[in-house]
């Protein structure tokens, strides 16, 4: 089996099976819910993961709605997936800030063909969670936002980190995106577990748009730098 027979493999079994979530939790699964993520998804991992060569693992919080909760691909959202990997989409074009910085590092690094040649994206727990909040309005909810959700899907979280693993992902260093309470929870996790020999947290897509901006190529340095010293 190639990485992109894996990691197809690893999408279709995706499915949270384990105690239920807090109350006012809910579990999202692009794979059970939209219609295109499987087939967009796996038309990607064999577009660029169609071989058998190790990568490094980043691993970021949890999908989003509007990326990964919708392509089934982490970090990529249906704008990027059609104009940067061009592969088709039909429906709502959705634009997610983490998914335009990550694009922009792609290209960086030399387009993704040569990023996804060498890294593997996904995140410390593949499937997301929103929540719905006082005026009706669902929201993305990461799995650190509650302390009862962390504890519940814990045993979820290390289950895929072996199986993201096992699809060919070196383990001398893993990537982690977020330099706060994700960085916080896998080095906890590796500590115990001993995954990796080593975390590198970089700071979070999300929070580079949304708050540094300005200091945006920086950043794009500092992600490149990490990536050339694996």
């Amino acid at each position: 089996m190639s990485f992109a027979d894996k990691v197809i493999e690893f999408n279709q079994q995706l499915e949270y099976t384990g105690p239920p979530l807090p109350a006012g939790i809910r579990i999202m699964n692009p794979f059970r819910e939209e219609e295109q993520a499987l087939a967009i998804s796996s038309q990607f991992y064999r577009k660029y993961y169609n071989d058998n060569n190790k990568r490094h693992l980043i691993l970021g919080i949890n999908p989003g709605r509007f990326g990964g909760g919708l392509t089934g691909i982490p970090f990529t959202d249906p704008k990027r997936l059609i104009a940067e990997c061009h592969i088709p989409y039909n429906g709502k074009l959705t634009h997610e800030p983490s998914s335009v910085y990550v694009y922009e590092v792609i290209n960086t690094y030399g387009g993704p063909e040569a990023f996804y040649r060498d890294i593997y994206i996904n995140s410390l727990c593949p499937l997301g969670f929103t929540t719905v909040d006082k005026s009706g309005k669902e929201k993305n909810y990461n799995y650190y936002d509650s302390k009862e959700l962390c504890n519940t899907v814990t045993p979820f979280i290390i289950s895929n980190i072996k199986k993201q693993i096992s699809i060919g992902c070196y383990t001398d260093t893993c990537f982690c995106f977020g330099t706060g309470q994700n960085e916080k929870f896998i080095k906890k996790l590796n500590d115990e577990h001993g995954f990796f020999n080593k975390i590198v947290a970089l700071e979070h897509p999300r929070f580079i748009m949304q708050y540094k901006n300005k200091s945006k190529q920086a950043y794009i340095d500092k992600y490149l730098q990490a990536f050339s010293n694996v």
